[in-house]
Protein backbone atom coordinates (compact mmCIF):
# COMPACT_ATOMS: atom_id res chain seq x y z
CA UNK A 1 0.00 0.00 0.00
CA UNK A 2 1.32 3.45 -0.90
CA UNK A 3 1.90 6.15 1.69
CA UNK A 4 -0.88 8.38 2.97
CA UNK A 5 -0.06 11.88 1.75
CA UNK A 6 -3.19 13.49 3.20
CA UNK A 7 -4.99 12.37 6.33
CA UNK A 8 -7.78 13.60 8.60
CA UNK A 9 -7.85 12.09 12.08
CA UNK A 10 -10.96 12.70 14.20
CA UNK A 11 -11.49 16.13 12.60
CA UNK A 12 -14.38 18.34 13.70
CA UNK A 13 -15.18 21.79 12.34
CA UNK A 14 -17.98 24.30 12.97
CA UNK A 15 -18.80 27.33 10.83
CA UNK A 16 -20.16 30.51 12.41
CA UNK A 17 -22.34 32.47 9.97
CA UNK A 18 -22.62 36.20 10.67
CA UNK A 19 -26.43 36.09 11.00
CA UNK A 20 -26.62 32.80 12.93
CA UNK A 21 -27.07 32.52 16.68
CA UNK A 22 -24.85 29.45 16.96
CA UNK A 23 -22.22 27.74 14.82
CA UNK A 24 -23.16 25.06 12.30
CA UNK A 25 -21.39 21.72 12.52
CA UNK A 26 -19.81 20.80 9.16
CA UNK A 27 -17.51 17.89 10.12
CA UNK A 28 -17.93 15.75 13.22
CA UNK A 29 -14.99 13.51 14.16
CA UNK A 30 -14.14 12.62 10.56
CA UNK A 31 -11.40 10.21 9.52
CA UNK A 32 -10.26 10.32 5.88
CA UNK A 33 -7.11 9.74 3.88
CA UNK A 34 -5.65 9.88 0.36
CA UNK A 35 -2.76 7.74 -0.83
CA UNK A 36 0.27 8.91 -2.75
CA UNK A 37 -0.30 9.05 -6.51
CA UNK A 38 -4.09 8.63 -6.34
CA UNK A 39 -6.67 10.56 -8.31
CA UNK A 40 -9.73 10.93 -6.07
CA UNK A 41 -12.91 12.93 -6.46
CA UNK A 42 -15.26 14.42 -3.88
CA UNK A 43 -18.97 14.70 -4.65
CA UNK A 44 -21.97 15.83 -2.64
CA UNK A 45 -24.89 18.26 -2.69
CA UNK A 46 -24.15 21.98 -2.42
CA UNK A 47 -23.54 23.07 1.15
CA UNK A 48 -22.29 19.73 2.43
CA UNK A 49 -18.69 20.72 3.06
CA UNK A 50 -16.75 20.03 -0.15
CA UNK A 51 -15.13 23.46 -0.36
CA UNK A 52 -14.76 23.58 3.43
CA UNK A 53 -12.76 20.37 3.22
CA UNK A 54 -10.36 22.09 0.80
CA UNK A 55 -10.10 25.10 3.09
CA UNK A 56 -9.13 22.78 5.92
CA UNK A 57 -6.53 21.02 3.76
CA UNK A 58 -4.94 24.33 2.70
CA UNK A 59 -4.97 25.70 6.25
CA UNK A 60 -7.27 28.59 5.37
CA UNK A 61 -9.46 27.10 8.10
CA UNK A 62 -8.29 25.01 11.04
CA UNK A 63 -10.24 22.20 12.69
CA UNK A 64 -11.87 22.73 16.07
CA UNK A 65 -10.43 19.37 17.08
CA UNK A 66 -8.53 16.50 15.51
CA UNK A 67 -5.48 16.56 13.25
CA UNK A 68 -4.78 17.08 9.55
CA UNK A 69 -1.49 15.78 8.22
CA UNK A 70 0.10 16.50 4.85
CA UNK A 71 2.99 14.27 3.79
CA UNK A 72 3.15 12.98 7.34
CA UNK A 73 3.46 16.43 8.91
CA UNK A 74 0.81 17.84 11.25
CA UNK A 75 0.82 21.62 10.92
CA UNK A 76 -1.58 24.54 10.56
CA UNK A 77 0.63 26.11 7.87
CA UNK A 78 -0.29 24.04 4.83
CA UNK A 79 -0.92 26.80 2.28
CA UNK A 80 1.98 26.67 -0.15
CA UNK A 81 2.66 23.02 0.69
CA UNK A 82 -0.38 21.99 -1.32
CA UNK A 83 -1.32 23.18 -4.80
CA UNK A 84 -4.80 24.68 -5.13
CA UNK A 85 -6.69 25.37 -8.37
CA UNK A 86 -10.06 27.14 -7.87
CA UNK A 87 -13.13 27.09 -10.12
CA UNK A 88 -12.12 30.36 -11.75
CA UNK A 89 -8.67 30.47 -13.32
CA UNK A 90 -7.83 33.77 -11.52
CA UNK A 91 -5.24 34.67 -14.14
CA UNK A 92 -4.11 38.27 -13.90
CA UNK A 93 -5.36 40.02 -17.04
CA UNK A 94 -2.51 42.57 -17.05
CA UNK A 95 0.17 39.86 -17.07
CA UNK A 96 1.14 37.77 -20.07
CA UNK A 97 0.70 34.01 -19.95
CA UNK A 98 4.42 33.62 -19.26
CA UNK A 99 4.21 36.14 -16.41
CA UNK A 100 1.12 34.44 -14.97
CA UNK A 101 2.82 31.05 -14.96
CA UNK A 102 5.95 32.50 -13.35
CA UNK A 103 3.94 33.85 -10.39
CA UNK A 104 4.17 30.87 -7.97
CA UNK A 105 7.91 30.66 -8.50
CA UNK A 106 8.24 34.39 -7.82
CA UNK A 107 6.19 34.07 -4.63
CA UNK A 108 8.56 31.38 -3.41
CA UNK A 109 11.49 33.73 -3.95
CA UNK A 110 12.83 31.83 -6.94
CA UNK A 111 14.03 33.07 -10.29
CA UNK A 112 11.80 31.52 -12.92
CA UNK A 113 13.55 30.51 -16.13
CA UNK A 114 11.57 31.74 -19.11
CA UNK A 115 12.94 29.07 -21.44
CA UNK A 116 11.88 26.28 -19.08
CA UNK A 117 8.38 27.70 -18.71
CA UNK A 118 8.02 28.21 -22.45
CA UNK A 119 8.84 24.52 -22.88
CA UNK A 120 6.23 23.60 -20.26
CA UNK A 121 3.66 25.74 -22.07
CA UNK A 122 4.46 23.81 -25.25
CA UNK A 123 4.06 20.52 -23.37
CA UNK A 124 0.62 21.75 -22.27
CA UNK A 125 -0.44 22.54 -25.84
CA UNK A 126 0.19 26.27 -25.45
CA UNK A 127 3.19 26.72 -27.73
CA UNK A 128 3.54 30.31 -28.95
CA UNK A 129 1.10 31.71 -26.36
CA UNK A 130 3.67 32.92 -23.81
CA UNK A 131 3.28 36.59 -24.81
CA UNK A 132 -0.52 36.48 -25.13
CA UNK A 133 -2.81 37.85 -22.43
CA UNK A 134 -5.50 35.76 -20.70
CA UNK A 135 -8.31 37.60 -22.50
CA UNK A 136 -7.02 36.26 -25.81
CA UNK A 137 -7.26 32.59 -24.81
CA UNK A 138 -10.17 30.16 -24.84
CA UNK A 139 -11.62 28.80 -21.59
CA UNK A 140 -9.84 25.47 -21.99
CA UNK A 141 -6.49 27.14 -22.67
CA UNK A 142 -6.88 29.37 -19.62
CA UNK A 143 -7.53 26.32 -17.45
CA UNK A 144 -4.36 24.69 -18.78
CA UNK A 145 -2.42 27.79 -17.78
CA UNK A 146 -4.05 27.72 -14.34
CA UNK A 147 -3.18 24.03 -13.91
CA UNK A 148 0.43 24.64 -14.93
CA UNK A 149 0.64 27.46 -12.41
CA UNK A 150 -0.70 25.08 -9.74
CA UNK A 151 1.92 22.48 -10.62
CA UNK A 152 4.72 25.04 -10.31
CA UNK A 153 3.94 25.47 -6.62
CA UNK A 154 6.08 22.35 -6.32
CA UNK A 155 3.45 20.52 -4.29
CA UNK A 156 2.91 16.78 -4.68
CA UNK A 157 -0.77 17.14 -3.66
CA UNK A 158 -3.02 19.17 -5.95
CA UNK A 159 -6.55 20.30 -5.02
CA UNK A 160 -8.76 21.04 -8.02
CA UNK A 161 -12.10 22.69 -7.20
CA UNK A 162 -14.51 22.11 -10.11
CA UNK A 163 -11.97 23.44 -12.62
CA UNK A 164 -14.03 22.50 -15.69
CA UNK A 165 -17.51 23.52 -14.51
CA UNK A 166 -17.69 26.65 -16.68
CA UNK A 167 -16.57 24.95 -19.89
CA UNK A 168 -18.83 23.74 -22.69
CA UNK A 169 -19.43 19.99 -22.94
CA UNK A 170 -16.93 19.23 -25.71
CA UNK A 171 -14.16 21.35 -24.19
CA UNK A 172 -14.85 19.79 -20.80
CA UNK A 173 -14.47 16.27 -22.21
CA UNK A 174 -11.22 17.24 -23.93
CA UNK A 175 -9.89 18.75 -20.71
CA UNK A 176 -10.79 15.65 -18.68
CA UNK A 177 -8.81 13.45 -21.06
CA UNK A 178 -5.95 15.96 -21.04
CA UNK A 179 -5.91 16.10 -17.23
CA UNK A 180 -5.60 12.32 -16.95
CA UNK A 181 -2.64 12.40 -19.34
CA UNK A 182 -0.93 15.12 -17.28
CA UNK A 183 -1.58 13.34 -13.99
CA UNK A 184 -0.02 10.14 -15.30
CA UNK A 185 3.05 12.02 -16.56
CA UNK A 186 3.56 14.19 -13.49
CA UNK A 187 3.22 11.58 -10.73
CA UNK A 188 1.08 13.86 -8.54
CA UNK A 189 -1.77 13.17 -6.14
CA UNK A 190 -4.99 14.91 -7.22
CA UNK A 191 -8.07 15.61 -5.11
CA UNK A 192 -10.87 16.82 -7.38
CA UNK A 193 -14.21 18.39 -6.43
CA UNK A 194 -17.04 17.95 -8.93
CA UNK A 195 -20.83 17.89 -9.15
CA UNK A 196 -20.63 15.74 -12.30
CA UNK A 197 -20.82 12.03 -11.47
CA UNK A 198 -19.70 10.97 -14.96
CA UNK A 199 -16.64 13.18 -14.53
CA UNK A 200 -15.88 11.63 -11.14
CA UNK A 201 -16.26 8.09 -12.48
CA UNK A 202 -14.08 8.74 -15.51
CA UNK A 203 -11.25 10.48 -13.67
CA UNK A 204 -11.01 8.79 -10.31
CA UNK A 205 -9.52 5.80 -8.55
CA UNK A 206 -11.84 6.45 -5.62
CA UNK A 207 -14.83 8.74 -5.10
CA UNK A 208 -15.65 10.19 -1.68
CA UNK A 209 -19.29 11.03 -1.02
CA UNK A 210 -20.35 13.79 1.38
CA UNK A 211 -24.01 12.97 1.90
CA UNK A 212 -24.90 13.92 5.47
CA UNK A 213 -24.92 17.03 7.62
CA UNK A 214 -22.83 17.25 9.64
CA UNK A 215 -20.41 14.90 7.92
CA UNK A 216 -19.42 12.07 10.26
CA UNK A 217 -18.38 9.52 7.65
CA UNK A 218 -16.94 10.24 4.20
CA UNK A 219 -18.14 7.25 2.21
CA UNK A 220 -15.65 5.67 -0.15
CA UNK A 221 -16.59 4.32 -3.58
CA UNK A 222 -13.92 2.43 -5.51
CA UNK A 223 -14.29 2.98 -9.26
CA UNK A 224 -14.32 -0.48 -10.92
CA UNK A 225 -12.29 0.60 -13.96
CA UNK A 226 -8.67 -0.12 -14.77
CA UNK A 227 -6.44 2.32 -16.61
CA UNK A 228 -6.18 3.37 -19.36
CA UNK A 229 -9.89 4.03 -19.76
CA UNK A 230 -12.14 5.87 -22.20
CA UNK A 231 -15.50 7.57 -21.94
CA UNK A 232 -17.05 4.51 -23.59
CA UNK A 233 -16.26 2.57 -20.40
CA UNK A 234 -18.90 4.61 -18.58
CA UNK A 235 -21.54 2.76 -20.64
CA UNK A 236 -20.66 -0.54 -18.98
CA UNK A 237 -23.60 -1.98 -16.99
CA UNK A 238 -21.73 -1.93 -13.68
CA UNK A 239 -20.79 1.73 -14.18
CA UNK A 240 -24.35 2.69 -15.15
CA UNK A 241 -25.63 0.95 -12.03
CA UNK A 242 -23.07 2.71 -9.83
CA UNK A 243 -23.94 6.07 -11.38
CA UNK A 244 -27.65 5.54 -10.65
CA UNK A 245 -26.87 4.61 -7.05
CA UNK A 246 -24.82 7.77 -6.56
CA UNK A 247 -27.47 9.99 -8.17
CA UNK A 248 -30.18 8.44 -6.01
CA UNK A 249 -28.12 8.93 -2.85
CA UNK A 250 -27.34 12.56 -3.56
CA UNK A 251 -30.89 13.39 -4.63
CA UNK A 252 -32.42 11.86 -1.50
CA UNK A 253 -30.03 13.77 0.73
CA UNK A 254 -30.51 17.06 -1.15
CA UNK A 255 -34.29 16.86 -0.57
CA UNK A 256 -33.91 16.65 3.20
Amino acid sequence: MTNKVLEFTNVSFHYQATNASKPTAIFDQVDWHVHEGEFVSIIGPSGYGKSTLFRLVTGLENPDSGEISLNGEVTTKRLGKVGYMPQQDLLMPWRTILENVQLPVELQGGKPTADQIIQLLADFGLAGEENAYPGNLSGGMRQRVSFLRTILTGSNVLLLDEPFSALDAITRLTMQEWLIDQWQKLDKTIVFITHDIDEALFLSDRIFVLAERPVQTIREVIVPLSRPRTMRDLARPELMELKEQLISELRSEARL
